[in-house]
């Protein structure tokens, strides 16, 4: 090989590298929080990713997680940009990331609720107030969701705690966690739990697909609602994708109107969101221990 034909090799080579690197560093990647069964996630958000791809103009993959220690993981380390979070991890992630922003949220997400479920071997009856739901929810056992989750724990914890007055352990007579709000309710209705708390949209999903038995297990009673999901981004997308790229990222949110990706969350749209916004979770976060 000629010095001329090394040269020309060397400088092909460099420049492929440099091609290979580009690529790689422009792909917007985005990862979602495990509240539901794996395949249901993995369907919705490759079809999210389908439209972000064609909506920035840059690749975009979804990254799934097992866990929401993962998913904020994840965040923190920059292996993703993007995550649709609920409103404890998404508080989470963004005092791990500074100058991170929830950019949008569910229509739904503004009110959102918790739905306490009860096997219905154990007489438990609905009620309108948690305080009347005492006698028959003390020494029973109880599973939450995930130990991350807001609609799943962290505010079923809070009203255990602010209406009993004692921690759920002491309360209960044992106490799981289930890992999602999907297996919450499978867990409730075969009676391995005879009482557990949900996300009230998985509830409504599957009641909706006839996909839970009301001779077995029905909603006890629903919290007052509070922020939740939300899509929170990385403050340092613009740097890596070009200015106003973080924009661009929240104007397709919020005009993805596709009725079939809506209803796989399911929401009927997304509405601008900002961090204050959950500051009541930052705050009850930390008032119950969950959040240092």
């Amino acid at each position: 090989m000629t010095i001329r034909n090394l040269r020309k090799w060397l400088a092909t080579g460099i420049i492929s590298l440099a091609a290979a690197t580009t690529a790689q560093a422009d792909t917007f990647v985005f990862t979602a929080i495990p509240d539901e069964d794996e395949t249901k996630l993995v369907e919705r958000f490759r079809g999210v990713a389908d439209y972000l791809e064609q909506q920035l103009d840059v690749e975009v993959r979804y990254i799934p997680v097992k866990s929401y220690a993962a998913a904020v993981s994840a965040f923190r380390n920059n292996q993703v940009q993007l995550a649709w979070f609920g409103g404890l991890s998404g508080v989470q992630a963004r005092r791990l990331v500074p100058g991170s922003e929830a950019i949008a949220q569910g229509v739904e997400d503004q009110s959102f609720e918790t739905y306490f479920i009860a096997n219905t071997s154990t007489g438990i009856q609905p009620a309108d107030n948690l305080a009347d739901l005492e006698k028959g929810f003390r020494g029973k056992n109880f599973t939450f969701g995930s130990k991350g989750s807001t609609s799943g724990r962290l505010m079923p914890e809070f009203y255990l705690r602010d209406v009993f007055g004692e921690a759920p352990e002491s309360f209960f007579s044992r106490v799981g966690f289930s890992g999602n709000h999907t297996r919450t309710l499978r867990l409730v209705e075969s009676g391995t739990y005879e009482v557990g708390a949900l996300n009230f949209k998985v509830w409504e999903k599957e009641l909706e697909n006839g996909n839970v038995d009301p001779d077995a297990v029905q909603v006890v009673w629903k919290t007052p609602g509070y922020p939740d999901y939300q899509w929170t981004i990385r403050g340092d997308v613009n740097e890596r994708f070009g200015d106003g790229f973080k924009q661009k990222v929240a104007e397709a949110l919020l005009n993805l109107e596709d009725p079939a990706l809506l209803e796989s969350f399911p929401r009927s749209g997304f509405i601008p969101a900002t961090n204050d916004d959950y500051e009541p979770i930052r705050a009850t976060a930390e008032n119950i221990g969950i959040l240092d």
